[in-house]
């Protein structure tokens, strides 16, 4: 094995094929969360009664009272679905970022 290739190795590794399969996960845990929170369900179906009710006289409520709760469980979900985001932004960015303060604090004198 050539040791002078070692570092070329683990800069492809972690610049380029770790953070793909990185990406790779977060989109399967927004696929997983976007499944769970049922947000694209929300929106599909806000107009639509809460409950399917359409009994006569009965309709317009509760498809008023439907688009009420659907809006504050829309309004939950995209707030955890931004806090989700954010999390794996930061730790994407940390991610690639490791190797550079780790070298830089070693050659920092104090």
């Amino acid at each position: 094995m050539n040791y002078l290739a070692i570092p070329v190795l683990f800069l492809k590794f972690w610049f380029f094929e770790s953070p793909v399969a990185l990406f790779a996960f977060f989109m399967s845990v927004n696929r997983a969360f976007l499944q769970l929170f049922s947000l694209p369900l929300f929106v599909r179906t806000f107009f639509q009664p809460l409950k399917n009710e359409y009994r006569q006289g009965l309709v317009g409520f509760s498809r008023a009272m439907g688009m009420v709760v659907k809006t504050f469980f829309i309004i939950a979900d995209l707030f955890l679905l931004m806090l989700l985001l954010i999390i794996e932004i930061s730790i994407f960015a940390a991610y690639i970022m490791f190797p550079i303060a780790t070298i830089t604090l070693l050659f920092i004198k104090s």
